[in-house]
């Protein structure tokens, strides 16, 4: 049963049984009945389901208890280049990097992955510089971007302090230095424009601003993903665009390549944030037309595809397509840490909470 030593769960357990009496069902029976948008209803916002008319192992899936929302690194090469590092050995971050050449897309994830260590401690980062390496200048410049982010914090505007803003502002026009350094130590290299995108919405850089620093990006790679991905919240409702500017940018992403449709199932995401419906839109059921495919063929191992996959699994529970979002959450295994779920007051709540409609949903175990 439902616990109910919170009014909310009380509330919606007693509405349950109430449902389920006035049709001649029990709860279990009744439930069974219910579309995973019709479950919803009787399952507060935030709270995971308690019930345990469904085992969701049966879809092959882990127990809620194992989910986590700690930072996971599915590249495995990146992810042992991070661990070194975060033990004061850069080498293996450099070697890494030498490797990648011109795979842009995973060179700019690997490189916000160790940008997020250097933010932590950079006393590797020191010793990687002296050495005199344009990688670690590009490094440099995604680090002190994270930087300024963990002092600002995730919280709301209303909810950063004075001293946070004061010393996000100042780090971030550190940043920029840097970023500009690094744009001219590896000119061909589109990756610290990347890390420019950041800092032009951190600095709240004006539209024609932000444009000119994106034009320098897509001249170096036209399908940049973690780009796009900065560009689209850049136009987002609650940054710098509009729904209307967000869309737009997110359906002329999407035409170009399909690893760029994610982007769509994103903007779809902001929208609902803001109360705007769009999971069900016309738009986003044909961005999952391509997105799930890709998923399971050319982007299987792209470093983008483990938050296309959360979007997607949240996309496809909301248009009934329960069968797939299990496929997804399948993939996702125990990892609840993509950006998506941390718009929740708990991500592991949101993530178990999506995973149980889906198997409830779905047609078979």
């Amino acid at each position: 049963m439902l616990s109910l030593f919170n009014s909310k769960r009380r509330k919606a357990a007693v509405a349950l049984v109430k449902a389920a009496r006035a049709r001649g069902m029990t709860v279990e029976e009744y439930a069974k009945t219910l579309s995973p948008a019709e479950l919803a209803r009787f399952v507060p916002q935030d709270e995971k389901p308690k019930s345990e008319l469904l085992d969701v192992t049966r879809w092959g899936l882990p127990a809620g208890k194992e989910v986590s929302a700690a930072p996971f690194i599915a590249d495995a090469r990146v992810a042992e280049a991070v661990a070194a590092y975060r033990d004061g050995d850069w080498q293996p971050g450099a070697t890494l990097l030498a490797g990648l050449g011109t795979d842009w897309d995973r060179r700019a994830f690997a490189v916000q992955q160790l940008g997020d260590a250097a933010a932590d401690d950079d006393a590797p980062l020191k010793e990687w510089l002296a050495s005199g390496s344009a990688d670690a200048a590009v490094v440099n410049a995604q680090g002190l971007v994270a930087l300024a982010w963990q002092i600002r914090t995730k919280q709301t505007p209303e909810h950063v302090s004075q001293e946070q803003w004061a010393g996000f502002f100042r780090v971030l026009e550190d940043a920029e230095a840097a970023t500009r350094a690094a744009t001219e130590a590896v000119p061909e290299d589109p990756t610290p424009w990347c890390t420019m995108l950041m800092v032009a919405r951190g600095r709240q850089y004006d539209n024609e601003d932000f444009r000119t620093v994106w034009a320098e990006l897509v001249a170096r790679d036209p399908l940049h993903r973690f780009a796009h991905d900065q560009a689209l919240q850049y136009w987002c409702a609650k940054w710098f665009g509009s729904h209307e500017q967000m869309f737009a940018f997110a359906d002329e992403a999407a035409a170009k390549a399909p690893k760029l449709a994610g982007l769509t199932v994103q903007a779809a995401h902001e929208a609902e944030v803001k109360g705007v419906e769009a999971w069900k839109s016309e738009r986003t059921q044909r961005a999952l037309d391509v997105v799930v495919p890709w998923l399971a063929g050319e982007g299987r191992d792209h470093p983008a595809s483990h938050r296309d996959r959360a979007y997607a699994a949240k996309a496809l529970v909301e248009n009934g397509r329960c069968d797939e979002a299990v496929e997804q959450f399948k993939a996702l295994g125990t990892h609840a840490d993509a950006l998506l779920w941390a718009y929740s007051a708990s991500p592991e709540r949101e993530f178990v909470k999506t995973r149980y409609l889906a198997c409830h949903g779905a047609t078979r175990p």
